[in-house]
């Protein structure tokens, strides 16, 4: 064996039995024949997010019930965001020391697809659960590439607004009169001067508002992979925002955006009564804001007038897997079961809190509305009679999957964002400079 084969099998063994510590199985000291003592083979798993480490474990209890012939053991390996994007990144650049299969954030995913990319070409093995139309196809696309698909989504991610009936209704506000952005104007306006705190958030470091605004009037941050951020749909955006505060509707919030540990303080503490997310949300306030139970309606997101999408899937996650291992093709199915099958889809909902990408849970009532589902029991209405409200006003956009989109979310999210809220400075001026400078980051 030469050297670099066996630096190799010392990074993956070293992987392996710093993962084992924690649960106890058996493998083999070979990547070839890495098994346990009961014979399942080892897929070793890299994520960001701890919970979805127990999701595919749950799963793996199921594919195993269901396939005695093709037995799994997940070896979970959960590392801090950036740490895992940059350690699979050198990974694959090398060849060496990769898992099997690995959660790659949505903004990030771009960056691991240029070139011939080292992740496994899914889209035959998804073939037999999006053949009939069930999964949402925007989510597809946004981890596809020249027609060959190499993420599978974990959620739809749709828009929604999360209000806090009980302060909003001290201050006489009725949350369901909020129809559009200018309605929401007035009540943020009224609800700041009646109680010196805003309704909504003015976002700093991510961009679910704007995606909201942009999916409503018909524009993109890229056409094809040229950027496009300083565009007549990105201004007025943009200034929709700003004029909103300007009035008070909205202020910035701690940790910039309403998923930081920083924000589910300010949210506890009545600092803010709305948040315009993702449906994924939800986990977060089960998780980090129990004392709102009872208090959060769930309702369709501002738009600008009737008749427009009034949805954008916000977020995401999609699975990969590392092509050319020895358990490729066995990871593959197995991700596919688990993300996109009634089976994994009802997980999704259960453990997760999110909208599944398999709209035909949405229809299941015995899985929507059990009464024993923590997400039914924290809102006041269900949160699925919110997403069939929408279902067919959800859209995707297509520059999220753009080469372009990681560089523009690095820059709005740590320079442009902060120049429009924090220091004045003109839209216009800050688009342009943004323009610009993603134009010379990136050669166009």
């Amino acid at each position: 064996m030469n050297k670099k084969k066996a630096t190799a099998l010392l990074l993956a063994t070293a992987m392996v039995m710093g993962t084992l510590a924690g649960c106890g199985s058996s493998e083999s000291e070979t990547e070839e024949t890495k098994t346990t003592s009961d014979g399942a083979a080892v897929l070793d798993f890299w994520t960001f997010t701890e919970i979805h480490g127990d999701f595919y474990e749950t799963m793996a209890e199921k594919w195993n019930e269901e396939n005695p012939d093709k037995q799994v053991s997940i070896n979970v390996n959960v590392m801090p965001y950036d740490d895992m994007h940059n350690k699979l990144q050198i990974a694959l650049n090398s060849g060496e020391g990769t898992p099997d299969f690995v959660d790659i954030e949505q903004g990030k995913f771009a960056n691991f697809t240029q070139g011939t990319p080292a992740l496994m070409d899914l889209t035959e093995t998804a073939g037999s659960y999006t053949a009939d139309g069930k999964i949402v196809q925007s989510r597809l696309d946004l981890y596809s590439k020249d027609g060959k698909l190499y993420g599978l989504p974990t959620h739809v991610g749709a828009t929604v607004a999360f209000y806090n009936t009980e302060l909003l209704e001290a201050a006489g506000i009725d949350y369901t009169t909020i129809e559009t952005w200018d309605d929401f104007k007035e009540a943020g306006s009224k609800y700041y001067e009646a109680t010196g705190k805003y309704l909504g958030t003015a976002d700093t470091s991510a961009l679910w508002t704007e995606n909201l605004l942009m999916a409503e009037l018909g524009g993109e941050y890229t056409n094809g992979d040229d950027v496009t951020v300083n565009s007549p749909e990105m201004v007025e955006a943009m200034t929709i925002l700003k004029d909103l505060y300007d009035a008070h509707a909205i202020g910035t919030v701690p940790g910039g955006n309403p998923d930081k540990e920083e924000a589910y303080g300010a949210f506890n503490n009545g600092d803010f009564a709305c948040a315009i997310m993702p449906f994924w949300q939800m986990s977060r306030y089960t998780s980090y804001m129990q004392d709102l139970s009872g208090k959060i309606a769930i309702a369709v997101a501002p738009q600008l007038e009737s008749g427009q999408n009034v949805s954008v899937g916000g977020g995401g996650t999609g699975t990969a897997v590392v092509a050319d291992k020895p358990n490729s093709e066995l990871a593959a199915e197995f991700i596919a079961y688990a993300k996109l099958s009634d089976e994994g889809s009802v997980e999704i909902w259960n453990m997760l809190g999110f909208d599944p990408c398999n709209t035909s849970v949405w229809d299941n009532e015995e899985v929507t509305n059990n009464p024993d589902n923590q997400y039914v029991q924290y809102f006041q209405n269900n949160p699925f009679d919110v997403l069939k409200e929408i279902r067919d006003s959800i859209v995707g956009l297509e520059s999220h999957a753009s080469s372009s989109y990681p560089s523009i979310n690095n820059q709005f999210t740590t320079v442009t964002l902060n120049a429009i809220f924090e220091d004045g400075t003109d839209v216009q001026t800050a688009l342009d400079q943004a323009q610009s400078d993603l134009k010379n980051e990136l050669g166009q």
